[in-house]
């Protein structure tokens, strides 16, 4: 069990709950933001000295029944109660291939762009089509390959819609929950955390959310700009998402796809 984060999350979620967000009276100062450890334990129906060593990173390995009370007394959405269980019991994680019926489906994806990233967001597999969009993986350092070290690896502040994507990408990567198990995920976190201000203060915020779509926005040196749905799919029993880019239908971007086929 992953005491010291499963200490940090329960913090950092009763910070950002305020009285009245749980029925409570204000009552009088406080003097910090956010519950009272005793209001937690008395949301969850457990004992305030067991919630107390939670979050202390002392306290023995909740049950599921407790894992239930907690999410709901903290208002946990569905991800972030996800997320709890597997701090609490977390999988023993280690690197795997590809699957192979993944990558046939990546190659029948012929008039689409589409990839796979693995749990430190590297990029992993690709087909023809990203290539006609983005270039070619296989001609660049495997850094550039690692989707959240190009998001931060600018030499300037994150802003802009490129704070929007970092700040759903680092609580995604949050969320899957390899994080310190998985050594390639810390490895990663800890070369994030020494470079970049940004990454670092996105981190501490312990965000959770599971990224399912996003929109890219590009222009092409070719066929010009392109507004791009992406659907995020995770593969089940496996680290690996397939990420799969279209466009609506009869709009410039769809046309530009299909000349990105041509």
């Amino acid at each position: 069990m992953d005491r010291v984060e499963l200490s940090g999350f329960l913090r950092s979620r009763r910070d950002r709950l305020q009285p009245a967000d749980v029925g409570f009276a204000p009552g009088g100062r406080r003097q910090t933001p956010g519950l009272r450890r005793t209001e937690v334990a008395l949301l969850a129906g457990i004992s305030v000295d067991y919630y107390v060593r939670l979050e202390q990173g002392r306290g023995p390995r909740p049950s599921e029944q407790v894992l239930t009370a907690l999410g709901r007394a903290l208002r946990l959405t569905e991800d972030e109660h996800a997320y709890l269980r597997r701090l609490a019991r977390p999988a023993t994680p280690g690197p795997r291939p590809v699957p192979g019926n993944v990558l046939r489906l990546l190659d029948r994806l012929g008039d689409v762009p589409a990839m796979v990233i693995d749990a430190g967001y590297d990029l992993v597999a690709w087909n023809r089509m990203l290539v006609a969009l983005i270039g070619d993986p296989a001609a660049w350092p495997p850094r550039r390959r690692n989707r959240l070290r190009r998001l931060f690896d600018t030499g300037d502040a994150v802003t802009g819609n490129r704070l929007d994507l970092a700040r759903l990408c680092v609580a995604d990567l949050r969320a899957s929950g390899r994080y310190p198990a998985d050594p390639a995920v810390r490895a990663l976190v800890d070369d994030l955390l020494d470079e970049s201000p940004d990454f670092a203060r996105l981190w501490a915020d312990r965000e959770v959310v599971v990224q399912r779509t996003l929109t890219k926005r590009t222009v092409h040196p070719v066929v010009g700009p392109l507004e791009l749905d992406c659907e995020i799919l995770a593969i089940p029993g496996h680290e690996h998402r397939l990420l799969v880019y279209t466009a609506a239908p009869g709009t410039p971007s769809a046309e530009g796809l299909k000349r990105l086929i041509a």
